[in-house]
């Protein structure tokens, strides 16, 4: 879809509907109305995908595949292939790769080779191989091709050139569950994920490619327990990756989405488990761009959000609110922390070089999120299967303003939205506006929400309500991490029970009142006796009394329900 507004050009979105594709590709839209397909492009679309440049649009409409040129909508290549149900393009568009669903015939009773590489744009044939799980269909490509990695039957065979009929190397070990391949340049680096069995524990080790043999030649290694499965991600440097280690269950019973874990692991064979604030799941990993941060959406609702560095260390603390997705900018100059699926779809907009709130939109029932390349807008849909009403997409400035809305016609559903991908480094960063941009149809900023007051009752001036979860501010930690090594969760959470003390401490004593209490006196005076033995006991015991009184004052302030004895002691 071409949206009218001149921000959004030359950037394009393509949305899939159950009636048919809606066709970007032809020339620039006169209004916010769609071009649809005519002809024989009409039938029910399955799958589409851009190319990892932008230049090539593929699609398959349920009889053929067929990929064009973004600029001017020239065909490159047309197959016959009606069952098609996934696409993917190799990075530097030579080759396509196609997956349909692995079924089995009277006539070919072992099934059919699933999973096709097609050379473009002659539409050659280049190797049909068996690919029955829908996990991990397609092979991963470095960015030069120059290597391309696949898993078959734990096992993960290199191929070299887009030479698919010999198999240039193999990573030999039992049982690899899943592997990431590193981005950027050459040397290329693997890492394999194992599961533990028979009470040994789970690993993640690191090889750079083609050294690929055992222990000694990996440049990290991370074994732990308690993990079912695990995703990785690399950042953009190909300088580290993030293991979150997860399983089905939880057996403390805590939680019902298991038990997670953060691992961190260098390629320079630095290895961290990463040290989380609060208990609970992790719901979102998040890399910035600039690769020497990251981003962990985690613990029970309201959930926690903290940037870390290298070192694993906290950067800055968000505080807590209702969010389990976190989207780093593709110039990494802005964090949206969102709370999308069973949340109400508020997105908070941060400023990460100045720490600072940009806005705080809501997207109600979004089910999907994406930054455009441009690093300025943002677009949200709510899509089937996830769900089937109100289906739908609306494309954001980061300011908080909808510059354009679109919904699915009456009875259709909206099954993917994505944007038209561009060259790294094709759009720079621009500087951060705090004002909202212009737009006809406004802003969806949240509004602040008050506590529910029964008729009878809304006359009489409002009383502080008492809240099932007390939010947590914001809190910079770049100040206080010179130096001082990671806290545990036990010692911050003392830490901030002595701050809350010290604090509630300070705002109660200009507001005592004087009281009683005799004039204090020096060292020289207190140390000094009075000649009178029972006078200097009379004393001693006075001063007793008056400090235990100082120190129930002191509970009493940081909150602590004292006993009736201890009532009666600060009365008297």
């Amino acid at each position: 879809v071409f949206p009218s507004e001149p921000l959004l050009e030359p950037l394009r979105t393509t949305a899939r509907t159950t009636e048919n594709l809606w066709e970007p590709l032809l020339e620039p839209a006169t209004s916010a109305e769609a071009f649809r397909m005519k002809g024989e492009h009409r039938a029910e679309v399955r799958c589409v995908t851009f190319s990892r440049d932008g230049t090539l649009f593929g699609w398959c409409n349920g009889q053929r595949v067929s990929v064009v040129k973004c600029d001017d909508g020239s065909v490159v290549s047309s197959l016959d292939l009606p069952k098609t149900a996934l696409l993917e393009f190799s990075p530097l568009n030579n080759i396509l790769v196609t997956w349909q669903p692995y079924t089995k015939t009277q006539d070919s009773p072992q099934g059919e080779a699933n999973l096709q590489l097609w050379e473009l744009p002659s539409g050659r044939l280049i190797k049909a191989l068996y690919q029955k799980k829908v996990d991990s269909w397609c092979p991963s490509w470095s960015e030069d091709e120059k290597i391309c990695v696949r898993s078959v039957n734990n096992e993960l065979h290199f191929f070299e050139n887009n030479d698919f009929n010999s198999i240039a190397n193999k990573l030999h070990m039992q049982k690899v569950s899943d592997f990431a391949l590193s981005p950027g340049a050459q040397p290329i680096k693997v890492a394999i994920y194992v599961p533990g069995s028979k009470g040994a524990p789970s690993f993640v080790r690191l090889y750079q490619y083609p050294a690929l043999g055992g222990v000694s030649a990996a440049l990290a290694n991370k074994s732990f327990f308690k993990a079912d499965k695990a995703s990785m991600q690399w950042n953009r440097k190909a300088s580290a990756i993030l293991v979150t280690a997860s399983t089905e269950v939880d057996k403390t019973g805590a939680s019902y989405y298991g038990e997670q874990t953060l691992h961190y692991l260098g390629v320079n064979g630095e290895t961290a488990l990463v040290q989380l604030a609060k208990n609970g799941p992790i719901y979102d990993v998040a890399w910035s761009p600039n690769s020497t941060e990251f981003c962990v959406v985690y613990g029970f609702m309201p959930a926690k959000a903290t940037v870390f560095n290298l070192k694993c260390d906290p950067v800055f603390d968000f505080g807590t609110g209702p969010r389990n997705a976190a989207y780093y900018s593709p110039q990494g100059h802005i964090l949206v922390l969102a709370g999308f699926g069973n949340l109400r779809g508020q997105m908070e907009v941060w400023d990460v070089k100045k720490y600072k709130q940009v806005s705080k939109p809501q997207a109600p029932d979004a089910t999907f999120f994406s930054w455009c390349p441009d690093g300025e807008h943002i677009v949200t849909a709510t899509c089937s299967p996830r769900l089937r009403v109100s289906n739908g997409y609306k494309i954001w400035h980061y300011t908080g303003s909808v510059l354009h809305k679109q919904d699915a016609a009456a009875g259709s559903e909206l099954w993917q939205v994505c944007w038209q991908s561009f060259p790294e480094g094709s759009f720079p960063e621009r500087p951060i506006k705090y004002q909202a941009a212009p737009s006809e149809l406004g802003t969806t900023q949240a509004a602040p929400t008050q506590a529910y007051r029964p008729p009878a009752l809304r006359h009489l001036p409002a009383t502080p309500s008492s809240k099932l979860h007390e939010d947590e501010p914001p809190q910079d930690l770049r100040a206080g991490l010179s130096g001082e090594k990671s806290l545990s969760k036990s010692a911050l959470k003392n830490q901030r029970k002595r701050e809350a003390k010290k604090a509630a401490k300070q705002d109660a004593k200009p507001d005592a009142e004087p009281t009683s209490v005799p004039a204090p006196v020096s060292n020289s005076q207190s140390e000094a006796s009075s000649g009178d033995p029972e006078m200097d006991k009379k004393i001693k015991n006075l001063k007793k009394k008056l400090k235990a009184i100082e120190e129930l004052k002191e509970q009493q302030m940081s909150g602590k329900v004292l006993q009736k004895n201890q009532v009666m002691d600060l009365k008297k």
